[in-house]
């Protein structure tokens, strides 16, 4: 039995079968790359959905870690400490906002910002507290808590584990139409509009130019707050600092977590103004992690080095040589390819049985790593930090994974 064979073996002795992973185990990391136990070397394309935007332990985000792990780790919100306003201060100036409420995950930071709008919808609009609303969009993937499956309409994600959430309307995505309307009927009881600006684990979903524009603007006529969830599509991913820059779309609340600490340590957020935040009190929510020293430090390091390093502009200039060389593929397997900047998808048609998950294995052997989102969509997100030679190296890797089913 392998190292690798030993530790795949373990997890599925001693661990929970809530996930079924690539059969590869990862002992390093390093900018786009990964090791296995057995020391092989993988091109890393999916960037733990996102996180690792700045690249695998990134030297200046460790050594901020590390030092501050040194100092204070943990002193809960209980006490002061002398990170936290440092971060709260450089996050709501790097993003243009008064207020930010940090968390670990990003679950839960769609959590907090569904209590918010909430809380926004009683105390501002003035909608009876049995009555709150919120609308939110087929297909969609905020997390995994109780309330934010009760907005899925995917049943892996919210079969058998009623009884559910209410409070929520869910209209088809891409369709400004369906929220006039929806508003025009229900807006006096909505609070907010849930959204990803680009919808990640549906299989990389970019809407319409132009949708998310006019998506805040119907928000703005009947008051109704504007809430995007960034957490994968924030932090240049997709070639400006949020995805809803592409259109100049200032969400009412915004939501960060995953690449806002490079991958290095659990970190997320909510931004939003005075009006907003405010409306939550001392004791009406919070948590003993949520802004710890450490991912403090970690954050701000994390925010500087996409700027530093200039990885939005990285990330739509490689973006679009990816899908240039995706589309140029002549295989039948590539039914469709669709992204921004370096979050990508292609859709695989099956062929003589074989799906996304198989081409996904061979591209592993041959040394980059990727997974399929549902049974037909392979998503290919890079860290950013990858340099147009190391695309390229991937990429022919990548093709030759789809032409050996030809």
């Amino acid at each position: 039995m392998t190292k690798s064979e030993h530790y795949i073996a373990m997890e599925a002795r001693y661990g929970a079968h809530n996930y079924h992973p690539l059969p590869v185990v990862l002992a390093k990391g390093d900018g786009p790359y990964v090791w296995d136990c057995e020391g092989k070397r993988y091109y890393d394309f999916l960037s733990a959905y996102s996180a690792v935007n700045q690249g695998h332990c990134h030297p200046k985000i460790v050594e901020a870690m590390c030092e501050q792990a040194h100092l204070l780790t943990l002193s809960s919100r209980a006490f002061y400490n002398n990170c936290l306003g440092e971060w709260e201060k450089y996050i709501t100036e790097y993003f243009g906002y008064q207020k930010v409420l940090p968390m670990n995950t990003g679950a839960e930071a769609d959590e907090t910002a569904l209590k918010l709008a909430r809380r926004w919808g009683v105390k501002n609009k003035g909608i009876p507290n049995d009555k709150v609303t919120i609308v939110c969009c087929d297909g969609n993937f905020h997390g995994r808590t109780i309330t934010i499956v009760s907005m899925s309409n995917d049943p892996e994600s919210y079969a058998d584990y009623g009884p559910l959430t209410p409070g929520f309307i869910r209209i088809p995505y891409n369709d400004t139409n369906a929220l006039e309307t929806v508003l025009q009927q229900h807006g006096t009881s909505v609070a907010g509009f849930l959204l990803e600006p680009i919808q990640g684990e549906a299989g990389v979903y970019v809407p319409d130019e132009g949708y998310l524009k006019k998506c805040y603007d119907i928000c703005k006529k009947h008051n109704v707050l504007f809430m995007a969830d960034e957490v994968q599509t924030g932090i240049g991913r997709t070639g400006k600092m949020l995805a809803c820059d592409h259109e100049n779309v200032r969400p009412d609340i915004l939501i960060l977590g995953k690449a806002l600490s490079g991958g290095a340590f659990p970190v997320s957020a909510v931004l939003a103004d005075d009006d907003i935040m405010l409306n939550i009190k001392p004791g009406e929510h919070g948590s003993t992690f949520g802004g710890n020293p450490i991912a403090a430090k970690v954050s701000i390091a994390a925010l500087k080095v996409v700027k530093d390093e200039n990885l939005m502009e990285k990330a739509d200039y490689l973006g679009r040589i990816f899908r240039e060389e995706m589309y140029a593929i002549k295989s039948d397997m590539v039914e469709k390819v669709r992204g921004k900047g370096l979050l990508n998808a292609v859709i695989i048609r099956p062929k003589n049985g074989k799906q996304a998950w198989d081409v996904c294995m061979a591209m592993k052997d041959l040394g980059v790593l990727a997974k399929p989102t549902h049974t037909h969509i392979i998503r290919f997100a890079p860290p950013l930090v990858i340099t147009e030679d190391q695309l390229r190296e991937a990429l022919a890797i990548i093709k030759t994974a789809i032409h050996s089913f030809d």
